[in-house]
């Protein structure tokens, strides 16, 4: 590869998502923003090889696009004055944007703005921040390469017909969609922190990216305690990630039986950094609390213990701010350490059948309870669902190894 070849996949690894929010902001069509961008990175291979790399490579790659634009508006056949609104244009919705304000940010919240699908709205951010295809991210949000790009295709179309405008919600708006984009932030990290051990070589890009797009958010609000309790969540989690499977066996590793030598220590002191960044703030969020959940789990590098009864009380105010199935399965594992398996059973079967019917953790939580009562063939058939409801082989194979304990018994 050349350096101006490499010159340009830097500045669109690192620039690709602001570039795409100033052109959305000023043309008002993130389609057109991308294709434009597209065809600029095109030129720029073309003609940097010759010319040499220019000192702005940002700002030629803007200006090209945005000439492609207004030429690509030529010959739509629309009014000869078409470039002389287009900077009109440029000129008012640059306004709306405060100039200290990243302009990715803005466009993190229209793809998180309540009319798009929910369901698309993580691989709508990947590839309009990050510059992500839909061949890259269709495996992990298990669509087909064409339904995810067909389907991206159409919100953006949406977008551009609703007059979405590309600028910073306010007052109740900006909440509700601040925690719509958190969600779908953390939605992409969870999909590519599952996906590694599945195999999926496509799903640990997937997950940093994630982190990075926390990061953005964390960094542009410094106010936004959630903000800041997601990205410490993250890289709390981030940080096992090396010690979560067995080299050997290709068995996933409980967090409690983890060696915590093999933990990232850099990633820690990050994460808790932004723990403490989350507390300054006197609200008090899921996001949060999940993270201060992990801090404690992290503390056993220090202590070599887990302190089950900070944990309890952590998940017993989880419960009360987002009682999701999530939050009351983990609250009955950490019962079981706490106030025995028969506490822990108590509180699984609370849970709504229809709601525990296809949720993996629920029966592979069941299991270890009944397991730990004796309970030896209900604790099978739990392990047997568990096994069946699970796409990691790494956690196939740990449930597995425990249903054959059983058996022995």
């Amino acid at each position: 590869m050349s350096d101006a070849a490499r010159a340009v996949e830097r500045v669109a690894r690192m620039s690709y998502g602001k570039l795409v929010a100033r052109l959305a902001g000023r043309t008002g069509s993130l389609a057109e923003a991308e294709d434009a961008l597209g065809d600029a990175l095109t030129k720029a291979l073309e003609t940097w090889p010759r010319t040499g790399v220019p000192d702005n490579p940002e700002a030629w790659l803007t200006t090209a696009a945005r000439r492609r634009a207004i030429d690509h508006a030529r010959t739509g056949a629309l009014p000869a004055t078409y470039e002389q609104e287009l900077t009109r244009m440029a000129e008012e919705r640059a306004e709306t944007i405060a100039p200290k304000t990243d302009p990715r940010l803005p466009l993190m919240f229209i793809c998180a703005h309540p009319a798009i699908d929910e369901a698309l709205r993580a691989p709508l951010m990947l590839q309009a921040v990050l510059g992500l295809d839909a061949r890259r991210m269709a495996s992990v949000f298990l669509m087909s390469p064409g339904t995810l790009g067909q389907r991206l295709t159409r919100v953006k179309a949406k977008i551009e017909s609703a007059r979405i405008t590309f600028d910073l919600p306010e007052g109740r708006d900006f909440s509700d969609r601040m925690a719509d984009v958190l969600n779908a932030i953390y939605g992409a990290y969870v999909v590519g922190y599952n996906g590694v051990p599945a195999g999926d070589p496509k799903a640990a890009s997937l997950a940093q990216e994630a982190i990075w797009l926390a990061s953005l958010v964390a960094h542009g609000f410094p106010d936004e305690g959630e903000a800041h309790g997601l990205f410490a969540l993250m890289l709390f989690a981030e940080a096992r990630r090396p010690a979560r499977i067995d080299p050997a066996t290709g068995s996933l590793v409980p967090l409690e039986e983890q060696d915590t030598s093999l933990w990232d220590r850099a990633l820690l002191v990050d994460a808790e950094k932004a723990l403490a960044n989350a507390a300054r703030n006197l609200s008090l969020g899921r996001f949060q609390i999940e993270a201060s959940i992990q801090a404690v789990h992290a503390a056993r590098r220090r202590t070599g213990t887990t302190d089950w009864s900070e944990m309890r009380l952590l998940y017993a105010g989880l419960v009360k701010v987002a009682p999701t199935i999530g939050a009351q399965t983990g609250e009955a594992a950490v019962l079981m350490e706490t106030d025995g398996p028969a506490a822990a059973l108590a509180v699984l079967d609370v849970i709504p059948e229809i709601a525990r019917r296809s949720y993996q953790p629920w029966w592979a939580t069941r299991g270890h309870a009944l397991a730990r009562l004796g309970q030896n063939e209900e604790a099978r058939d739990a392990f047997d669902r568990a096994i069946g409801l699970s796409d990691d082989p790494a956690a196939r194979l740990y449930l597995a190894t425990r249903k054959a304990r059983l058996l022995q018994s």
